[in-house]
């Protein structure tokens, strides 16, 4: 099975990229990035799309297509996942000072973005909510489908009420060993069920299941483990940007408790989107909300270079 195995036609195919190059982490991990739309217009807004666990720069496929019409879109891999090369450091510290290497590499000084993060992406922008070069470059943030702690506990996963066996079964299914394999209508029920909402479709069920089955097991066992001791509460409190969630209210992985936690503790949250029946793949499930989402904070805030303060948020329930 090739690492890289996508969808070949249709909205989830990766675009090819403008432009690819490679930024250095701080301990000298290479992470592989794609830049993709007018690359060359110093005037294009620019958006910063950052993946989750076992997925790759392919997972963004339909909002780097919508958007790249009039945006900067720079799509990076996390350590270990896509075309970036795997590490033994796993850390929040580690996923930090990758998304800094990113944007030291693809913006210049003092130019603003949106911050996109899904899942893992998302707990990226938490942990690097302290460090100036996220802050010099943050002109606002979307999270989707994330948390800060509890990720295990808080787990829908496994059908039994909270408590700990819930807990210990959860734990040792996100966490196994075992090889996923070929993607099979076993394997891609098995997925839905997991990490998607009933009603999804099939093509978007595909589409998941062959960029998660392409993840290396130790990349994924390894990252596992960090999510499961995964305690970001702070970085949320020192998040400034003005922030936006989005959460799937059939989200068996990071279920709405974590958004609503997120939201009461940003200082600059701008609301939480609720999408109905949907599970934890809002880009692939709600792909033009999320690319409107987007939108929106890039005309509202991209090319502003301050943090209005946001005095109380508020909850919103949208169709996808």
């Amino acid at each position: 099975m090739s690492r890289l195995m996508h969808v070949e036609s249709g909205p989830y195919a990766p675009p090819a990229p403008a432009r690819e190059l490679i930024a250095v982490s701080a301990d000298g991990a290479r992470l592989h990035i794609e830049v993709h739309g007018p690359v060359d217009d110093p005037a294009a807004p620019a958006v910063v799309l950052a993946h989750g666990w076992t997925c790759s720069t392919a997972f963004w496929a339909a909002q780097i297509r919508e958007l790249a019409a009039d945006h900067r879109v720079i799509a990076y891999d996390q350590r270990g996942h896509g075309r970036s090369p795997a590490s033994p450091a796993c850390s929040t510290d580690a996923l930090a000072d990758d998304l800094e290497a990113v944007l030291k590499a693809t913006l210049a000084p003092g130019e603003k973005a949106v911050i996109a993060g899904h899942s893992m992406g998302g707990m990226t922008v938490l942990a690097a909510a302290t460090r100036p070069g996220f802050r010099e470059h943050a002109a606002a943030v979307l999270l989707c489908s994330t948390g800060s702690s509890r990720l295990v506990a808080e787990s829908t996963v496994v059908p039994i009420r909270p408590g700990r066996l819930r807990t210990w079964l959860t734990k040792h299914i996100l966490g196994s060993r075992a090889p996923l394999g070929p993607v099979t209508p076993i394997a891609r029920a098995i997925l839905k069920y997991g990490t998607m909402g009933p009603g999804s479709a099939p093509h978007m069920v595909e589409a998941c299941a062959r960029i998660v089955h392409a993840c290396p097991r130790k990349v994924r066992h390894a990252w596992s483990h960090v999510l499961d001791l995964l305690d970001l509460d702070h970085g949320v409190r020192e998040l400034a940007a003005p922030t936006a969630v989005v959460v799937g209210t059939a989200d068996r992985l990071t279920p709405p408790v974590h958004a609503r936690s997120l939201a009461a503790a940003l200082p600059n949250c701008l609301g939480v989107t609720e999408l109905p029946g949907l599970g934890h793949m809002t880009p692939v499930e709600a792909p033009e909300l999320v690319t409107r989402k987007i939108r929106e904070l890039v005309t509202t805030y991209a090319q502003d270079r301050t943090y209005p303060q946001a005095d109380t948020y508020t909850q919103v329930k949208e169709g996808a």
